[in-house]
């Protein structure tokens, strides 16, 4: 992903201006287009943006696998290392890396003017929501502790699965969707030769992860030896399948030993560099490439969380956060066609603790714009457990949105979000807290 140049080619002087004024450190602003305001008074040109609101939609931090079997018997040769807490649970260290985060979300968004510079957040300044599962809801919870140490902060959450319309429409039933129009347009996205030709394009991939599992090409342990394609799911979407989504889940299980700060010995058990493990998560961008950037999938899978967004980013406190899974960053990039590169990461990869955002701004006259951005720590940056500050910050980049011209009216992307948005069958439940 490149980063958009530092004011480059906006056509009106009040927007070069006002860009330059409000973007954060180790950011850029975007380029503009021709639909950018026309000329104003100097005076007027003198004054930056203001930052008025920031929603953005984040990853749970640092957890296990979900499940006791990251892949069946026989495909790694070595038992899998064991974790502090049970599967699918944020670790401690995951709580740590996260509240780290939050302490560094809220030094930018306070030098920026969006929040009180010290004290507790005042009532109505904050939303922070997430989904039915403990991992995000813990994950909340370390990033307040990080924003706000010592206040309480109230955090909402679906009392059930089966109420978590927003991060888990489908799972929910909650959208319309045709298993099989689905289908087809998952299968549009295979290379030509379909999934046997994306298994030969990724033989060096499944060559590296056939290293890590200390299993020899062509034995019955080699993954790449099953039959590719597409799967049908009765209403939900297509999965990638095996090999590809087993491959994903063991590529994303090394990522976490290596995270979560475990040996060397006992990450991929010493097999893998960190550059090797970033270069197995080609999986991991691969399987959502073809599970949440289909157009007919992304609408149905992000419309609820981006409806949710798009409300708060029109008329809701200065700042929201929703926290859940890399599944619903993924959709919301779908349904936007969004694209980012976290350093390290494979482009697109949604990494733990990672959000996609948006910020809101104005100008003197009031008008408001929207930048998208995507901001993470890298992996170091969590495996250490680094202090983030201004010598060494998170990754932060600002994301052009394809359909909206720069500086990117609030108004216009409101149309865009509308024009895709797909109606649930039923209502979101009342969030516990």
């Amino acid at each position: 992903m490149k980063t958009i140049p530092l004011l480059r080619g906006l056509l009106a002087a009040s927007v070069v201006a006002a860009i330059a004024g409000c973007t954060d450190r180790g950011a850029q602003a975007p380029q503009a287009q021709a639909d950018a305001p026309a000329a104003v008074d100097a005076a007027e040109a003198q004054e930056p943006l203001k930052l008025d609101r920031v929603v953005m939609l984040m990853r749970h931090g640092v957890r296990p696998p979900t499940k006791a079997k990251v892949a069946p018997d026989g495909v790694a040769d070595q038992p899998w290392p064991a974790w502090p807490v049970e599967f699918g649970q944020l670790t401690p260290h995951g709580f740590d890396a996260v509240e780290r985060l939050g302490a560094w979300d809220i030094a930018q968004w306070r030098q920026r003017g969006l929040l009180a510079s010290n004290g507790c957040p005042a009532a109505g300044d904050v939303e922070v929501a997430a989904s039915s599962k403990p991992r995000t809801q813990d994950t909340a919870r370390a990033l307040v502790a990080g924003m706000w140490p010592g206040c309480a902060v109230d955090i909402a959450f679906p009392a059930s699965p089966e109420a978590d319309v927003e991060f888990h429409p489908l799972d929910a039933g909650a959208m319309p969707i045709d298993p099989d129009e689905a289908l087809r347009a998952v299968q549009a996205m295979a290379p030509a030769g379909g999934m046997e030709a994306e298994l030969r394009a990724q033989a060096p991939l499944f060559a590296l992860l056939n290293q890590a599992l200390g299993c020899e090409p062509g034995q019955a342990c080699d993954i790449s030896r099953m039959t590719p394609g597409i799967v049908r799911n009765e209403d939900d979407r297509p999965d990638v399948g095996d090999p590809f989504g087993l491959a994903s889940t063991i590529s994303q299980t090394f990522l976490l030993e290596y995270l979560e700060g475990k040996p060397m010995e006992e990450v991929a058990w010493g097999r893998l560099t960190p550059e090797q493990i970033g270069q197995l998560l080609e999986f991991h961008s691969l399987k959502f490439r073809y599970e949440g950037r289909a157009p007919y999938v992304a609408a149905r899978a992000a419309s609820p969380l981006a409806t949710r967004m798009l409300a708060a980013m029109e008329g809701g406190p200065r700042l929201t956060v929703l926290v859940g899974h890399d599944t619903n960053i993924a959709d919301l990039g779908g349904f936007l066609d969004l694209h980012w590169t976290v350093p390290g990461y494979p482009r697109d990869d949604p990494p733990p603790g990672g959000a996609l955002g948006f910020e809101v701004l104005s100008d003197a006259k009031g008008q408001q714009f929207v930048r998208a951005f995507y901001r993470s720590q890298t992996m170091p940056q969590v495996r250490e457990l680094q202090v983030l500050d201004a010598s060494n910050p998170a990754a932060h980049e600002y994301l052009p949105i394809p359909g909206c011209a720069e500086p990117c009216s609030l108004e216009r992307f409101g149309e865009l979000v509308r024009g895709r948005l797909i109606a649930p069958l039923h209502a979101a439940a009342e969030a516990t807290h």
